[in-house]
């Protein structure tokens, strides 16, 4: 046997136990580290060839293998864009030179431009999806990505196109004469209920309609739409133009709903914006009192929107002071057919290696992708109490190992001597 090669494995066994007390100091220091993934010492002994006759002893290589697939604690918070990923899949970043990168460091605020950065400078990526664009995925790739906003300060107008409107419209009021009836738009119009609605032009302007309910017989009526701005002192008739829709509707005395022959919607163009339907579908003649009981008309006022919330599906969306929501952006998720492969580099970002493959990129809650949840944020894997004891057991290692090397050493001194 070799006095050497007992120094040499010593040495071996140190170097190893040392790099397992590295990757320890490292956990236990990153404990607290949002998306952190631990790190573990794996040891592989190295057997050279054996002689006849004499054991040669070999030592030990050490490979760190990080658990990057290993889900963290979620840790709910109270801001919306902190985000953590419950299942498989990576939020894409990039540096402020553009280069981009895996992480699962969700804790993302707005900068100073308003776009999401974590705690390591890193920029959150997603699809402009706003006005309701289809984002093209690329499978293999981070083509059509940009970096995500949490609101937009330009001004943004919507015309309203769209709405729904609910009512009950009382059965035991008497029938209006034909001659006073609304859409006749005479000084001497007469009508059973009114209700008024705001809507929105091209450019934002609200446009407050006049809607009037007016009873022709037993089961008829007329619903007649008037813009306000046009209507006479006092806010009545005769308006300044005729209206803009007059529609009849027809009710079935068996039920109190609209008959079959009855229309269930009314199309008029708001003045100064565009076409709008309104879904009339659902209202009802009965004998109560006159009532809304539903209403939403969609478009907004020219004005900037904030972030309301980001969906499990990752599409985030705004919300203007109206209450109406647009979609804004759609944050993807990436993985690799390894995650644990993936090269770590500094701020918790990672890198695809030969051995982690290709990235694959999908979205939220489809394909094997995991869900997006707003306002939370992935925990440290590091267990402290099982790194302590590691550190325990790393350090006693290190210490027999040294007394291996200690005692080929005074062998050595002792062959050294013999001719003295």
């Amino acid at each position: 046997m070799s006095i050497s090669n007992i120094m040499r494995t010593g040495v071996s066994g140190m170097l190893a136990q040392g790099n397992k007390l590295s990757a320890v100091a490292d956990n236990i220091a990153n404990s607290d580290t949002t998306g952190f993934k631990r790190a573990e010492t794996e040891f592989s002994s190295m057997i050279p060839q054996q002689l006849t006759g004499e054991y040669v002893s070999g030592g030990v290589t050490t490979t760190v293998r990080r658990h990057v697939s290993e889900q963290g604690t979620l840790l709910n918070t109270t801001s919306i864009t902190d985000l953590a990923v419950a299942g498989d899949g990576f939020f894409v970043v990039e540096d402020a030179a553009g280069k981009r990168f895996l992480t699962r460091a969700g804790s993302f605020v707005p900068d100073k431009d308003g776009y999401l950065v974590n705690s390591a400078g890193y920029y959150l990526l997603g699809f402009d999806v706003s006005g309701n664009a289809t984002p093209t995925i690329t499978a293999n790739g981070f083509a059509g990505l940009e970096r995500v906003r949490q609101s937009d300060q330009a001004m943004s107008a919507t015309p309203s196109t769209s709405g729904e409107l609910r009512f009950n419209l009382d059965a035991n009021v008497q029938a209006v004469a034909a001659a006073n009836l609304p859409s006749a738009n005479a000084a001497n119009a007469s009508y059973s209920f009114k209700t008024s609605l705001v809507t929105y032009g091209n450019l934002g302007d609200e446009v407050l309609l006049d809607i009037y309910y007016s009873k022709t017989s037993g089961n008829t009526w007329e619903m007649t739409v008037f813009d306000h701005a046009g209507a006479a002192p006092g806010g009545s008739f005769p308006y300044a133009a005729g209206p803009l829709a007059s529609q009849t509707l027809t009710f079935d005395p068996a039920n109190g709903q609209l008959d079959a022959a009855s229309p269930t919607s009314l199309s008029l163009s708001v003045p100064g914006g565009s076409a709008l339907t309104l879904d009339l579908s659902g209202s009802t003649q009965y004998a109560a009192d006159f009532a809304i009981q539903s209403v939403n008309v969609n478009g907004n006022a020219a004005t900037g929107y904030k972030l309301f919330k980001i969906g499990e599906d990752g599409v985030m969306y705004g919300t203007f002071p109206n209450g109406e929501k647009h979609s804004t952006y759609q944050i993807p998720l990436a993985t690799v057919r390894s995650p644990d492969n993936l090269k770590l580099l500094p701020g918790d970002v990672f890198t695809q290696t030969d051995t982690s493959g290709d990235i694959l990129m999908g979205f939220a809650n489809s394909d094997n992708f995991g869900a997006i949840v707003s306002g939370a944020k992935e925990q440290s894997t590091v267990d402290l109490a099982s790194e302590l004891t590691a550190m325990i057991e790393a350090q006693r290692g290190y210490t027999a190992n040294s007394k291996s090397f200690m005692t080929g050493a005074e062998l050595m001194d002792i062959a050294v001597n013999l001719k003295r």
